[in-house]
């Protein structure tokens, strides 16, 4: 049964925009294995794949009326995976350094905290920030661009400049949106006892 919010955001779980999420899930391991191989043309496949999916299943889930609380979670969770499964690799490989690996995660780790505290207060996730998605995308554009440089090294002159300038633009945008969430997170929680204080 599709039972839907008031928000319009259904229940179902067996939709094409969720099970193409799902699959995108799955590339992540296959897709970590390989760059740490070195296989970078084989990566550089899965994560092309892996974004056609990610955009497809988008178009889909809004076209079809097909957005759903499953593929709510589903979708950011592939996106921080495989965001994730990428740095560790190209950290191990010295592409990328173990600082800004540091400091990418360490944002994603304060937004576990943020849903961990929201959760305990009987809050849901907050909303993705339009800066949030903003500093995915960077973040999402320079890891293929860098990865380029590593499949085909007569384009790297080009690609690792590019690559490393929205990279370092993604983690300032991606702090910028985690601070955003810590202040939204503090008003949301602080906001029952402001309400009940005469």
């Amino acid at each position: 049964m599709d039972e839907r919010r008031g928000d319009g955001i259904s229940s179902r779980i067996l939709t094409v925009p969720n099970i193409l999420s799902f699959l995108r899930l799955l590339l992540v391991p296959v897709f970590f294995i390989a760059i740490l191989a070195g296989h970078d043309r084989v990566a550089l496949a899965l994560l092309i794949a892996s974004s056609i999916t990610d955009f497809v299943d988008g178009q889909i889930a809004r076209r079809f009326n097909q957005v759903t609380r499953l593929g709510q979670l589903l979708d950011p969770a592939a996106d921080r995976l495989l965001i994730l499964a990428a740095l560790v690799g190209l950290t191990v490989r010295e592409v990328v350094p173990l600082w800004l690996f540091i400091v990418i995660v360490a944002r994603d780790v304060m937004l576990i905290v943020l849903g961990i505290l929201l959760a305990n207060n009987g809050y849901g996730p907050l909303p993705v920030h339009h800066i949030g998605k903003f500093a995915t995308f960077c973040l999402f554009f320079a890891i293929p661009i860098l990865m380029l440089g590593l499949s085909f090294p007569a384009l790297a002159s080009y690609t690792v400049p590019i690559g490393w300038g929205f990279l370092l633009w993604g983690a300032f945008v991606y702090w910028w949106a985690g601070v955003l969430y810590l202040i939204e997170t503090i008003r949301v929680i602080r906001l029952p006892i402001e309400e009940s204080t005469p």
